[in-house]
This record gives C-alpha cells, sequence and structure tokens, in this order.
C-alpha cells in the first residue's frame, strides 16, 4: 500500500478518535485530547510519508494505550507490523481483534480477513484457507476472500481448487477471471503431458481455449502435444496460431516451427509466414530466418541481397554479425560492396541507439538532459556505455 493509500486509510481515524475524546471528556478538557491525538495522529501520518515506519509505529502504540477502543488503531498497527515483516505482532493483534467483545460484524469480519492476510505472509496456508473459505461461506467480503483463496491454491499448486474458486470470483463480482482460469488449465495439461496422459493434457489445453481463445500458452501447450505424436501438420497450425495472437512469442516458436516445415517439405508455406511475420514483428530473427532459405534455395547471393536490404531498415548487431558471416562464404561478394552495407549499418544502429538513460526510470534519449522528461528526477541521466545491442 503507498503512503497515499495509508494517508486516506488513517485521515478517518484521526477524525473518528478526536470525536470520541470529545464526548468522553468535559468540553475544555475534551478539546484539548482532541487536539492531543488529533496532532499525535498527523504526527504519524507524517512518519509514514517520510518512510518512517518505526517512528510511526512507536506513535499508534502510544494512541492504542491512551485509548484501547479505537479499533481503527489497531488495524492501521497491524498493516503496518505486516508491511514491516513482523508477522507474529501482526498476528497477535488481530486474533486479539477477532477475540474481543462488542465489535460489529463489519469490524469482526475486518480482522478475519486481516488474520488470514497474516496467516499468509506467515506461509501459514492452511489457516489461512480456513479463515478465507468460512468468509466466502458466510457470504462477506467474498470477492477480496475469493482471491485470497487463488493465490493460497496457486502456492499450493492446487489448480483444481484455484479454478473452481476463480469461476466463483467471476460469478460474484463480474470480474472477467478467464485467462487466469486458462492459466491454471495450462498448468494441468503440462503435467498430464509430462505424466504422459496426453488425451488429460489434451482435455485441459480444450478448456483453458475454451476460457481464453486467444490463449498463447494453450497454443504452446498444444503445439508439444502434436509434435509429441509426431502430427507436423497440427503443430504447424498451433504454432502459426501463436505468433498471430501475439508476435511478440515468435522468437519461442520460430525453430521448431522451422523444423516442422523442413520436414514437411512446405517452404512455400514457410516463405509466406515469415514474410508475414516480417511486416509486423520489429526485431531480426525472421529475416535471419527467411535469409537462410534463401541461401539454401536460390544462393548467398540472393541471401545477401535480400539480408544487406532488410538491415537497412532495421539494423541490428546480430543481423550484421549474420551479413559478415555470410559474406564470407560467399566467394563472389564485392568486399568493397559489403564494407559499404556495413558502413551504413552501423550508422543507422548508432543513430537509433540513445546515448544517455535515466538511470531512474531507464528513459533514452539523444542528448543528455539534467532533469529527466521521463521521471523528472534531476542529475540521473547517465552516457550509455558499452556495445549498441538489438
Amino acid at each position: 500500500m503507498t503512503e497515499l493509500a495509508w494517508l486516506f486509510l488513517l485521515l478517518p481515524v484521526a477524525v473518528a478518535c478526536g470525536w470520541l475524546a470529545g464526548r468522553r471528556g468535559g468540553e475544555r478538557r475534551g478539546g484539548a485530547r482532541v487536539s492531543r491525538l488529533s496532532n499525535t495522529y498527523f504526527r504519524g501520518l507524517n512518519y509514514l510519508l517520510n518512510e518512517q515506519q518505526d517512528k510511526a509505529i512507536e506513535v499508534f502504540l502510544q494512541i492504542a494505550a491512551v485509548d484501547k477502543d479505537t479499533v481503527e488503531t489497531q488495524f492501521a498497527l497491524g498493516h503496518l507490523f505486516r508491511r514491516r515483516g513482523e508477522v507474529d505482532r501482526a498476528i497477535r493483534l488481530h486474533q486479539s481483534l477477532v477475540a474481543r467483545p462488542g465489535l460489529s460484524d463489519e469490524q469482526k469480519t475486518r480482522a478475519v480477513l486481516a488474520l488470514g492476510e497474516d496467516y499468509m505472509r506467515a506461509g501459514l496456508l492452511d489457516r489461512a484457507e480456513t479463515l478465507f473459505t468460512d468468509l466466502v461461506r458466510m457470504g462477506v467480503l467474498a470477492p477480496q476472500a475469493l482471491r485470497h483463496l487463488i493465490s493460497v491454491y496457486q502456492a499450493e499448486r492446487d489448480w483444481a481448487k484455484a479454478i473452481e474458486h476463480a469461476r466463483k470470483l467471476e460469478d460474484a463480482g463480474g470480474e472477467p477471471m478467464g485467462k487466469l482460469i486458462a492459466q491454471f488449465h495450462c498448468e494441468l495439461a503440462e503435467m498430464a503431458r509430462l505424466d504422459g496422459d496426453l488425451a488429460s493434457a489434451r482435455t485441459h489445453v480444450a478448456e483453458a481455449y475454451a476460457a481464453d481463445s486467444h490463449s498463447v500458452r494453450a497454443g504452446l501447450v498444444e503445439a508439444r502435444l502434436e509434435l509429441a505424436q509426431g502430427n507436423d501438420a497440427a503443430a504447424i497450425r498451433a504454432f502459426e496460431r501463436v505468433a498471430r495472437h501475439d508476435i511478440e512469442f515468435l522468437p519461442e516458436i520460430l525453430e521448431p516451427l522451422l523444423a516442422c516445415y523442413e520436414r514437411r517439405g512446405e517452404s512455400a508455406r514457410a516463405r509466406g509466414f515469415l514474410l508475414e511475420m516480417i511486416e509486423h514483428y520489429p526485431g531480426v530473427s525472421p529475416v535471419l530466418a527467411l535469409t537462410r532459405i534463401y541461401e539454401r534455395e536460390e544462393g548467398k547471393g540472393v541471401a545477401l541481397e535480400f539480408l544487406s536490404g532488410q538491415l537497412r531498415q532495421r539494423p541490428s548487431v546480430r543481423g550484421e554479425a549474420a551479413y559478415i558471416e555470410l559474406s564470407l562464404r560467399d566467394a563472389d561478394s564485392d568486399p568493397a560492396v559489403a564494407l559499404k552495407t556495413l558502413k551504413q549499418i552501423t550508422e543507422q544502429l548508432v543513430v537509433r541507439t540513445p546515448g544517455y538513460r535515466c538511470q531512474r526510470c531507464g528513459f533514452g534519449a539523444r542528448a543528455h538532459h539534467w532533469q529527466c522528461p521521463g521521471c523528472k528526477s534531476w542529475g540521473s541521466i547517465k552516457p550509455v556505455h558499452g556495445a549498441v545491442s538489438e
């Protein structure tokens, strides 16, 4: 939780504390107490905003000692203890709140939820599961409790229960959970695949697609299943679908996909797919793959011409290294032309690479700025050292 969030959490506490103090004492003495408690609260808030958590805890402990009925102070202390990693203290505090008589149902429920969060932080997942399950069964704070239960089942790798409660959360709050459910089914599919139960693996892949029709991971699992059974045609379809759903995964699927094309003798399809990817993917991987096909099928000269043209548009260190290697293998290549091409590619790399970078936020710039345009910090932009990367 951010410091600003803590401020909004604790500000009403200060007001409520002052109001209670005003009611309990005489007018003059109560007014003094209001002022004293309010000042103490704001001093604690100031420590929080300045990330002085030790001093903030000390202040709030003083307030709790003065006014033991201020439940919000106890909640604030519990959050601070957990945030600092003092989970044992948070657990004891929230256990005392759960056991305290006279709390409203809403306060008791909040205390149970906070105690469950403490147990999760301490790794006591079975205790946390019990508390959150009780909250869900009672129908109070169900969305929050369900989210925590899903986290518990993920930590325990109980994917079936994680799926069950993700569906409950979707029904309870209307929050789409399809992408998460698809991931859980993919976990089950991977486990089944490794156990050799390909039928179950396929069933879970189908369930993953049902939850998220564009699931990249389901496509990857499906492709591996097809490869395991020697079905290159189906594997090609799955790999191609992965790249079209999320082109950033192209490097992950390119090698096995090209192997499938080669085994089936589908060079034309491979060329068409790579040309399609080159139009949309900014990296050099599909360019290098297509260059190798051109070299194998049409010769080094055609491959060099294609690669040099592409590298002028998308300069790359990997591409430059491939161009040098191909030029050295081509006995007919003109060294002067090769050097001129390399010079052009290198110049493009230098022009496109930031000469300066912010050490705080990573903002890249061609010229130096004393104040970072990204995060507005001063003196954080420094020159970039090292080789130009892709």
